[in-house]
């Protein structure tokens, strides 16, 4: 969270008596005016009359933070898109703003959503983007070029750049408006000449001239009186001193207590905390406060005593001290020191664990040093520096992966639990490191490149830290995330943060899956949109369009929307931007599907290369070849897919597709590849894929079937309200689907072992995995690995990938393993995520190659029983001359047999041999035989997988005539 906020009806203090009309007296550069001595631009609202706004037309608000009436002769306003692009001439402005008062400019006409704007003081003819894009308050008519830092432009008044915007005070705000948000300028009207720092987002208020308190005809702050924290605090989540609404109270106060920890700088809180000395201990109230303003904050330094005096407001949930200006008359650094603080001593996490409990605490030094804590959440770290915790030693979980849905006791008792054990753990600052221009390029907290901190990993402490209620205002993924309870070091951390808090290496113990055993390996791997159909070639030799996500560099790095014109956006490819990004993503999935060990995978969200006019396997094609060119020889091969005619149409097809690919020399296909076909539950999602597989050399009646599956998503849809996402239903009737189609496919393949795997999209005590259980599968990962995760989602654990086994597949498992190499990882390490920051943690390891984690399960097939042919030779011997001598070859497709042979005259042995190559010669005794002819038998023994065989000949004896 920035801790600046919507600007105060009234807000210093001083008399509220009008003066004579004061001319506004512009110096030539846009000066910081953190006194509030002079106009500044104090809300911006773009999205006037758009779909959802909540007015209907586009505004700027000026304020006048000053003690008299200020003229707006010889000002305008002008607004310019994000990239610096005209909406018009400026605007000149005229009448005065009063003092301490607001000044109302319609940009837009009125549009059909929203209400209506309160009576503008003047009506301008911009058309905004939503977002904000950039507004200057400048003197004069004429255009004012500007780029970049335009602190010290010659002409302006006052400038604001939204998120995005070529121009700007210093930094770009952190965060874009939006339909219900506007920018809003911190209290007092402060102009530190740093658009991150001075706009937050906050629900429009437009105010005009004449709108009670909107020209100082607010109540004057009462004299102050003396209290102490934790009366200021008070015994609830609000201060009995706080304004409503989150507005400044009217009554001053003067209270004192030490510092225990100051944010600086820009992009900062802009703040500072104190408390009193000693140890904690007022019943239900806290003895600590954050106190508001980058003024008062630069005048201390921890372990000061100070005595300060202003006003109380709640803020995102948090109560915030604001020093009244001249800070500089309404803060003292104490010469006697007050005492030191004792932080609180926090060994069993009970004591903490409801929100009562933690209010209680706010603001206050406390130390966990003694506790144990595991990462559960990573996501937003590379854009807040922003952990999410869970006290315990394994992170919180999704409540449908551990309690079915419709228990409504047990889904009870597991949000119970992840919401008594969830705390977040923050850097100490507010800037964002992601999408913010000075952010992007200042290193990154906590993580590098050798410093992994993954969902899972136990986080030790080293120091206090300050127990907090704090939302981070950032525009990168977290902007829209309520406030939550948080530990703040107590200093901003730099680097990976070792002497706050050290965490676990959990990726050591994942540089290869664990032993499963078996004669081979299936898995399961999520590739995360492997598109070899980049956006530059979409856009440059197919004729499509895309949007970008861009690095700190502007350069593109992978595709954010891609459509052909004729069909509008989601139609084109969503993976990287071009070849050298293609390089990455693939380099990385590569060297995880080479590090399997697998002999089967079931690849999900891989491109449908017929969706770009190419043979539909190109991709998977793309793949086997870079995984061949990697393992140095022919080690893959894919399952080709179906004929045209045995497809959905290609209208139904989705733009991802399921596949398979396997190792030659360890399995071999039996038959063709089939996709369920013409199931309505499967219109709206990726259709069961299934092929036929036997161990390499083994007959067809050896064959296990394996199908792979890619439900429909929980992100689209209608909720049915059980708590299973968008679209529970759906998954139910294709699990029923699936169930149908897998018997037929058994039946086909004239087998009972079935293997189904993928991404079902649904935990595993939810509705569809309940079906699949019920039609006789078993999950097997929780069956056989005690249900490690797959999936990281709002920070809580859970298997959305899952393999299932028929009671005969079942027999053959031998071990399961779910290797944890990308849900546990920031998603700073992906591809996609190259270059946005001045930390490059891009590498080609297998880690973050995806957001799902790959599942392996060793199996051990039958072993393969070879048929012999046994072919003896008819002999002739003459009786008395020599022995009789029969060649005898045994033969058997895929090996050469081994063993002996005997010859039988009936059940008796007359001679034997052995196999050399198959071959053997038996000698029989000489004249055992008489004249005449004999039918013998020629009986293999068997060897190894060879089973024994036999065949007759005829041995002829003749006397020495030949008679």
């Amino acid at each position: 969270m920035s801790s600046s906020r919507r600007v105060g009806i009234a807000a210093a203090l001083g008399g509220l008596a009008v003066t004579a009309l004061t001319p506004l007296l512009v110096s030539s550069p846009a000066h910081a005016n953190p006194g509030g001595t002079g106009l500044v631009i104090s809300e911006v609202y773009g999205a006037g009359g758009n779909n959802g706004a909540v007015y209907n037309a586009d505004f700027v608000e000026l304020y006048n933070p000053t003690a008299s009436a200020l003229s707006l002769s010889g000002l305008a306003v002008h607004y310019r898109s994000a990239s610096g692009g005209s909406g018009g001439s400026p605007f000149a402005l005229s009448g005065s703003v009063p003092a301490h008062g607001h000044w109302l400019i319609q940009m837009s006409g009125a549009g059909s959503n929203g209400a209506a704007l309160p009576t503008p003081d003047a009506t301008a003819g911009f058309n905004m983007a939503a977002a904000g894009g950039q507004v200057a308050l400048q003197q004069g008519t004429a255009v004012i070029a500007t780029s970049g830092d335009v602190s010290t432009t010659t002409g302006l008044v006052d400038f604001v750049g939204a998120t995005g915007a070529s121009s700007f005070e210093k930094a770009a705000t952190k965060s874009a408006a939006t339909a219900t948000q506007s920018l809003n300028r911190t209290a007092g009207g402060i102009d530190t000449n740093d658009n991150s720092a001075d706009f937050a987002l906050a629900a429009p208020t437009p105010t005009n001239s004449g709108t009670p308190g909107g020209g100082g005809d607010e109540p004057p702050p009462t004299a102050p009186i003396d209290a102490t924290i934790a009366q200021i605090e008070g015994t609830t989540d609000t201060s009995p001193y706080a304004g409503a609404a989150g507005a400044l109270g009217t009554q001053n106060l003067t209270t004192q207590g030490v510092v225990t920890a100051t944010y600086t700088g820009s992009g900062s809180f802009n703040g500072f905390y104190l408390q009193t000395p000693g140890t904690p201990d007022t019943p239900g109230a806290s003895d600590g406060i954050f106190v508001f303003g980058s003024q008062a904050a630069a005048l201390v330094h921890r372990g000061d005593s100070v005595r300060i005096t202003g006003r109380v407001q709640e803020f995102n949930g948090l109560t915030e001290f604001s020093v009244n200006t001249p800070v500089t008359d309404n803060l003292a650094v104490l010469p006697t020191s007050l005492g030191e603080v004792t932080p609180l001593a926090v060994s069993d996490w009970s004591a903490l664990d409801t929100d009562a409990e933690k209010e209680a605490h706010e603001s206050e030094v406390v130390d966990p040093t003694a506790l144990k804590f595991t990462v559960s959440d990573n996501y937003d770290t590379n854009v807040s520096g922003t952990f999410g915790l869970a006290v315990g030693d394994h992170p919180l979980v999704t409540p449908t992966e551990v309690a079915d849905a419709q228990d409504a006791a047990a889904i009870a008792a597991a949000k119970a639990d992840n919401a008594a054990r969830a705390i977040a753990l923050d850097d100490g600052y507010s800037g964002d490191f992601f999408t913010n221009t000075t952010g992007k390029n200042t290193p990154m907290p906590w993580l590098t490149l050798d410093h992994s901190v993954r969902v899972g990993a136990s986080a030790t402490f080293h120091q206090p830290v300050i127990l907090d209620f704090r939302k981070k205002e950032t525009s990168g993924t977290v902007s829209g995330d309520p406030a939550q309870w948080t530990l703040e070091p107590l200093a901003q951390v730099t680097g990976t943060g070792d002497d706050v808090v050290s965490f676990s290496d959990t990726r050591a113990d994942n540089l290869a899956p664990k032993q499963v055993g078996g004669d081979i390996r299936i898995a399961t791997f999520n590739v995360l949109n492997y598109f070899p159909t980049t956006g530059d070639e979409f856009v440059n030799q197919l004729g499509g369009k895309c949007t970008f996500y861009t690095d700190r560099a502007g350069n593109n790095i992978a595709t954010n929307q891609c459509g052909y014109a004729s069909t509008g956006a989601g139609d084109g490819p969503r993976g990287a931007a071009d070849a050298a990004n293609l390089k990455r993503q693939q380099d990385k999935i590569v060297h995880a599907i080479n590090t399997l060990g697998a002999s089967i995978v079931s690849l999900e969200e891989i491109e449908n290369s017929v969706k770009f006019g190419k043979d539909r396997d190109y991709a998977l094609s793309t793949l086997v070849d870079a995984l061949n060119a990697e393992a140095g020889s022919q080690v893959w091969a894919f399952a080709p897919s179906p004929a045209a005619a045995d497809l959905p149409s290609l209208a139904e097809q989705d733009v991802i597709r399921t596949a398979f690919i396997y190792k030659p020399a360890a399995v071999t296909l039996v038959g063709a590849s089939h996709v369920l076909v013409g199931s309505q539950p499967f219109a709206s999602a990726r259709e069961p894929l299934a092929q036929g597989f036997k161990r390499a050399g083994a007959p067809d009646s050896d064959a296990f079937a394996v199908i792979v599956n890619h439900f429909k998503s929980k992100g689209s849809g209608v909720d049915d309200g059980t708590g299973q996402g968008n679209s529970n239903p759906d998954r139910v009737d294709q699990a029923n689907a699936l169930v149908g189609f897998a018997n037929g496919v058994a039946g086909d393949l004239h087998t009972d072992k079935v293997f189904l795997t993928g991404d079902f999209n649904a935990y595993s005590q939810e509705d569809p995995i309940q079906v699949l259980e019920g039609a006789g599968y078993t999950e097997l990962n929780g069956a056989f690995n005690g249900g490690e995760s797959t999936y990281s989602f709002d920070g809580m654990d859970g298997s959305l990938d899952h393999v299932f086994a028929s009671p005969a597949a079942k027999a053959w498992v031998t071990g399961v393993d779910v290797w944890q190499i990308n849900a546990q990882e920031s998603v700073a390490y992906e591809y996609s995520r190259y270059n946005y920051n001045a930390t490059l943690l891009y590498d080609d390891s297998p880690f973050r190659a995806s957001d799902h984690d790959p599942e392996v399960i060793g199996v051990d097939l039958p072993e393969i029983s070879y048929t012999p042919t046994v072919d003896a030779a008819d002999t002739t011997v003459v009786f008395s001359k020599a022995a009789a001598e029969v060649a005898i070859t045994v033969t058997a497709d895929g090996v050469v047999p081994t063993g002996t042979v005997s010859v039988l005259d009936g059940d008796q042995v007359v001679g034997t041999g052995t196999l050399v190559d198959g071959r053997t010669v038996v000698t029989l005794a000489k004249k055992s035989y008489k004249r005449g002819t004999y039918t013998l038998t020629a009986a293999y023994s068997g060897g190894g997988r060879v089973l024994p065989g036999t065949d007759t000949f005829t041995l002829t004896v003749t006397n020495p005539a030949g008679q």
